[in-house]
């Protein structure tokens, strides 16, 4: 825990005052009371209860002193709070490896599934969107908070040929960055390559940019799914880049065969194999996190993580309200207690 203004935490110095003030009245009210002819008397009148009793109070109350006189000094803690995602772009793989079932019922149908879980359980304010790509990427849904337009646009998948994942990252930062010139067309011919602004007509002026620092952007995320490795496309990892100068965080979830295998299926084959290494270096470029998902029970946890990731946050914040709020329970506490067990606050 930090302080803002630590200089208050010499206040503290207080509180063995206040002790030893109520040691010193104990002590001279024991000097004013009527002397009895034995003690014993007066111990068993009290009982070790109320012996104990009576110095709770005092004690709650310098408990209460104590969080006033913290609160004082501004504590910072990190503590979880709501988080401000405002928009998440799910990307999902939609190429023809896809239709492989070794993640039951079929990759694509255990996709399917657990987007529509992640996106029920989300906050009604937060907006997804939806891209699919394939050999191309496409937007199958503007943001949106209406669900059942989220659901119809995952149940009209299309599956095509080959895999373009740095496509679906670039997509996905034109859709949540509409204005700031973001064209796959620019990076796919070579121009503007840094940082995948757009040129506007003969002028070949390009939009100024700052980057920032990766992650830092915390009102948009993408989570991209795939079951391949690019075989088309602007390069992941530079599509990448862009993200992460943007503050985007790309969360990566792989699903299939990490080594490598040849699956049939309506009379054709083809090799596919899931690049975890491309996947995880796309995640921590952007400071985010890779996922790998085996069977579709794994796929669901995966998500039902992600939701949990992006729901919440982990923030610095000042918790002075919070000790004051205790401070003040305490303290009525103590006046409670006082009345209840002797007809006197404190």
């Amino acid at each position: 825990m930090n302080f803002l203004w630590p200089q208050f935490l010499w206040l503290l110095l207080a509180l063995p005052l206040l002790v030893l003030l109520y040691v010193w009245l104990l002590r001279r009210k024991k000097k004013m009371a009527l002397r009895y002819a034995s003690l014993s008397i007066v111990r068993e009148a009290m009982g070790s209860g109320q012996t104990i009793r009576r110095h709770i109070p005092p004690a709650l109350f310098l408990l209460a002193m104590a969080a006033m006189l913290l609160a004082t000094a501004r504590p910072v803690a990190v503590v979880t709070l709501p988080s401000n995602q405002q928009t998440i772009i799910l990307a999902m793989d939609v190429s023809g490896s896809m239709r492989a079932t070794d993640v039951q019922p079929s990759r694509l149908v255990a996709a399917q599934n657990a987007a529509k879980s992640f996106i029920a359980e989300l906050p009604r304010h937060v907006k997804v969107g939806i891209v699919a790509f394939a050999g191309s990427a496409q937007v199958a849904q503007l943001p949106t908070v209406n669900r059942e337009d989220l659901v119809t646009a995952i149940d009209r998948f299309q599956l095509q040929r080959a895999t373009a994942t740095g496509n679906a990252i670039v997509i996905s930062l034109a859709t949540l960055f509409p204005d700031a010139g973001i064209e796959l067309a620019s990076l796919q011919t070579g121009r503007d390559r840094q940082r995948g602004f757009a040129i506007d007509g003969d002028k070949k002026e390009k939009k100024e940019f700052t980057p920032v620092a990766p992650g830092s952007y915390a009102s948009a995320a993408i989570i991209m799914l795939t079951d391949g490795q690019r075989t088309t496309g602007v390069d992941p990892l530079e599509a990448a880049k862009i993200a992460a100068d943007r503050g985007v965080r790309v969360y990566t979830v792989g699903i299939g065969t990490v080594d490598g295998e040849t699956i049939g299926f309506e009379g054709w084959s083809m090799r596919v194999r899931l690049d975890e290494e491309t996947l995880k270096a796309i995640a921590n470029k952007t400071s985010a996190e890779y996922f790998y998902a085996g069977t579709a029970n794994d796929l669901k946890k995966v998500y039902e993580t992600l939701s949990s990731r992006l729901t919440v946050e982990k923030k610095e914040t000042e918790v002075s309200a919070l000790l004051a709020m205790a401070a003040a329970a305490l303290a009525l506490l103590s006046a409670g207690l006082s009345l209840l067990w002797f007809n006197r606050i404190l």
